[in-house]
């Protein structure tokens, strides 16, 4: 589920989408009065050596990727909308 981020008009929706970008998200669709964001994450460098080290030696690194697939597929959504008035 998204978050619905509204906005006044198409001046601030670039404004709102530059500082989304900054922040790491992506642009997944744009419209004339909307468009649907995703965070671009593999997951933390703390979290994979963690992970690295509890488990990376008996699955080769296999725990690492489903971690950063993990993150990347369930990856923060905000859709920035005009507001209609």
């Amino acid at each position: 589920m998204a978050r619905i981020r509204r906005v006044d008009d198409q001046k601030e929706m670039e404004k709102v989408i530059d500082d989304f970008i900054t922040q790491g998200y992506k642009v997944k669709s744009r419209g004339e009065h909307s468009t649907m964001m995703k965070e671009k994450s593999y997951g933390s460098g703390g979290a994979h050596l963690i992970i690295l080290v509890l488990f990376g030696w008996w699955t080769l690194g296999i725990a690492n990727a489903l971690y950063a697939a993990y993150k990347y597929f369930t990856g923060d959504e905000v859709q920035i909308k005009v507001e209609d008035t």
